[in-house]
């Protein structure tokens, strides 16, 4: 696998180990992702930079600008569900710029496969409704696991609603 630094890709190590079925949740997967930051100027992790990504998107939260505003919106929920300090200072629109940019599609493909296999079982003939879209400009990237990840799939599961 491989990730992004600016025009130079390098290659990535992932460890896979306690990615099974029966132990990890959504964060756990999430802080498995490897960061491959310079260690220099942090100021989050990189495990709570991508949740509040996550969130922010499942809210309607699309873009750098818009998931800084998530964060001012929701910034005490925030503090008290990741138990943070109460004078943090949340990030800016370049970090998520940044962190989105340098991201290995593949890492979060895989890791949202085998955590959504933990926590949603088909059973077999069970009825699914699928919808799937692909975003604007999608013809960049050639055959790179960015080209492949942006596309959204929507999938509806009649059993578990």
């Amino acid at each position: 696998m491989y990730h992004r630094r600016g025009n130079q890709v390098c290659p990535v190590r992932v460890d896979y180990r306690g990615w099974n079925e029966s132990t990890m949740n959504l964060i756990e997967a999430i802080k498995s992702v490897p960061d491959h930051r310079h260690s220099r100027g942090i100021r989050h992790e990189l495990w709570l930079i991508l949740t509040i990504i996550l969130l922010g998107s499942c809210t309607g939260y699309w873009g750098y600008k818009p998931l800084v505003e998530f964060t001012k919106n929701h910034r005490n929920s925030l503090i008290k569900l990741f138990n943070l300090p109460s004078d943090i200072r949340l990030t800016l629109d370049s970090t998520f710029r940044n962190i989105i940019q340098s991201l290995d599609f593949e890492i979060l493909a895989v890791l949202f496969n085998v955590w959504s296999q933990q926590e949603f079982s088909i059973d077999e003939g069970e009825l699914m409704a699928m919808d799937g879209k692909s975003l604007k400009s999608t013809s960049v990237g050639g055959n790179s696991s960015y080209q492949n990840f942006v596309s959204i799939v929507s999938v509806y599961s009649h059993h578990h609603g």
